[in-house]
């Protein structure tokens, strides 16, 4: 057997040592088998399940009841917003739909009150003229004779001739109030009456109710407070017309 290398000598010759003098050393140099001390191992937190949460409740879109009613979509949509996102507050709101030619008359929580036809401003558009309310009647051109599209605050009040009215859009002179007899060659009982809307636009861009529908609906709606008044767009389209409007989810227009 080849000579250990020179350093390990003593190593060697204190284990030979040991071997030969047995009992006269206790063995203390090595921790016996298995008594060593060990720490437990720790789960990763990084792997521990978190604990499981409430599971959240999808919120349910509020939606007009148009109590068996058929509405045209966009009446359905601009009523639906109005109704999930308040936007009338605690207030009745009323939809005028310019090219059915109808009003569409609500309670604050969403419910359809009634619906009736009306009559509008002669003039297709969605803007009124700046000024026009200051300017006598007969001096507002027949293509100024429209009715002004967007959400307004309206609220009870008199006309010129004294008469209640709903005041839609005062600045514009525009207003709710009932049918009365301008011109008899307008004929605008007969427009009224009849089943199509495409005779409905003859006024300088009031909205013309039926006296009864004005009696029994817009008068209380408005009685001795506002309400607001939804003018649907013909030009426009309804999110340019509504600035705060949104799809509702699920929305069924």
């Amino acid at each position: 057997m080849r000579d250990a290398p020179r350093a390990l000598h003593p190593v060697l010759d204190g284990l030979k040592q040991g071997v030969e003098l047995g009992p006269a050393f206790p063995a203390v140099l090595l921790p016996p088998l298995g008594g060593a001390r060990t720490t437990p191992a720790r789960p990763d937190a990084a792997l521990a399940a978190p604990a499981p949460g409430p599971t959240p409740v999808p919120r349910v879109a509020r939606r007009a009841d148009f109590v068996g009613e058929a509405p045209p979509p966009a009446v359905r949509q601009v009523a639906d917003w109005a109704t999930d996102s308040r936007d009338n507050g605690v207030l009745h709101f009323v939809i005028v739909d310019k090219k059915d030619a109808r009003v569409w008359v609500f309670d604050p929580a969403g419910r359809l009150i009634a619906q009736t036809a009306v009559l509008l401003g002669a003039a297709p558009g969605d803007h009124s003229v700046a000024g026009i309310g200051d300017r006598p009647i007969a001096d507002v051109r027949p293509e100024e004779r429209t009715t002004p599209a967007g959400r307004f605050l309206a609220e009870p009040g008199r006309n010129a001739h004294l008469e209640d009215v709903v005041w839609v859009d005062y600045d514009a002179a525009v207003s709710m109030h009932r049918l009365r007899a301008v011109d008899a060659s307008e004929r605008r009982q007969e427009r009224l009456a009849t089943p199509t809307s495409a005779d409905n636009r003859i006024s300088y861009g009031c909205i013309n109710v039926p006296p009864a529908f004005f009696d029994a609906y817009i008068k209380p709606a408005f009685d001795n407070r506002r309400g607001v008044v939804y003018v649907l767009p013909e030009v426009k389209t309804v999110p340019e017309a509504f600035a705060r409007w949104y799809q509702v989810p699920g929305d069924r227009g």
